[in-house]
């Protein structure tokens, strides 16, 4: 099957789905792979992924695991 021939069996059959999860879905999965796709963020939030960064090189944080372990004995004491 060539990639041509491909394309239209997925167009056909995406036609077909009447589920809009499904097909909201089938759209994230071809966003991900948008060559052109372009993250807009707002100054709030460039400025939060500046602070995470310097709160990273200052090692304010912690792993995940630390963090289920938490949430695991935060769990158990009620």
């Amino acid at each position: 099957m060539t990639m041509l021939e491909l394309k239209s069996i997925l167009i056909h059959r995406i036609s077909e789905i009447n589920d809009i999860q499904f097909l909201e879905a089938i759209k994230t999965i071809l966003d991900g792979k948008a060559k052109d796709t372009v993250l807009v963020l707002t100054e709030e939030q460039k400025q939060e992924i500046i602070q995470s960064r310097k709160d990273i090189k200052e090692g304010l944080f912690i792993s995940n695991e630390e963090l289920d372990k938490e949430i695991q004995a935060w769990l158990s004491a009620k």
